[in-house]
């Protein structure tokens, strides 16, 4: 019987000390670069995130906003059945559009914030009360710019820019996995201009009127028309 050299690795594998371990990992890297961005950047993963890692907080941030990205796009999108990815080339206020038949969902996603290295709660504003129960996520884009006709910052999401916002509960559950989802015309808006989306948003733990941990539940939403406003006064009340 032919001997499995798989097996025979695994045996050695397991009989070697942890420094034996990442010498031979070392061994590995030097000979593999398993992403194209290794190749094309010409470096390793191990330097890609060294940089990362000596980077401030702000890049760090913004980085980890890409990464919620790309986990909506692993996590969610890859494993959806019955619906397309149809994003167009170029810059949108966006990220991703899924088609299933002749429907197209636009959906843009968000992390949800921080604020001292812990998990950011909503407060109502104005108020000095305790914080909800509810967590926040940012809602404005990551890119400063002006208007030249207005003056007025390009910053703000208007409503009707995109149909679902994705937000990635990774900072309160530790899960590149896990998403909330709610409609963008749900959304709160600005007290000064009610066309624009409010900065801060309260983001729902737990499944609830406003929040669904299910992207397919999100575009039965969309479909259904309902028109109304997320509330912080239902918070966790269970799944819908």
């Amino acid at each position: 019987m032919a001997v499995d050299p798989i097996s025979q690795i695994r045996q050695i594998l397991a009989a070697c000390t942890d420094r034996q371990r990442d010498e031979i990992i070392k061994l590995l890297r030097s000979e593999y670069r398993t992403h194209r961005i290794e190749r094309e950047w010409n470096t390793s993963a191990e330097i890609v995130l060294e940089a990362i890692a000596r980077s401030g907080p702000l890049t760090q941030r913004m980085f980890k906003g890409i990464l919620a990205e790309a986990a909506f796009k692993v996590e969610v999108l890859d494993k959806l059945h019955g619906w397309q990815e149809v994003t167009p080339p170029g810059t949108h206020a966006y990220d991703f559009a899924v088609q299933g038949g002749n429907v197209t969902v636009t959906i843009q996603t968000k992390l949800q914030r921080k604020q001292a290295g812990q998990p950011f709660m909503y407060r109502v504003p104005g108020t000095r009360g305790p914080a909800s129960a509810f967590y926040v996520v940012e809602t404005q884009k990551s890119r400063k710019g002006t208007n030249r006709t207005s003056g007025k910052s390009t910053r703000p999401y208007r409503f009707g820019e995109f149909d679902i916002l994705a937000v990635s509960m990774e900072p309160a559950t530790c899960d590149w996995s896990q998403f909330r989802f709610t409609l963008c015309s749900w959304l709160l808006p600005r007290p000064e201009d009610p066309t624009l989306i409010s900065i801060y948003q309260p983001v729902s733990l737990e499944p609830n009127e406003d929040w669904t941990d299910s992207l397919i539940t999100a575009i039965k939403w969309l479909q259904s028309g309902k028109r109304k406003t997320i509330s912080i006064d239902r918070a966790a009340e269970g799944s819908s």
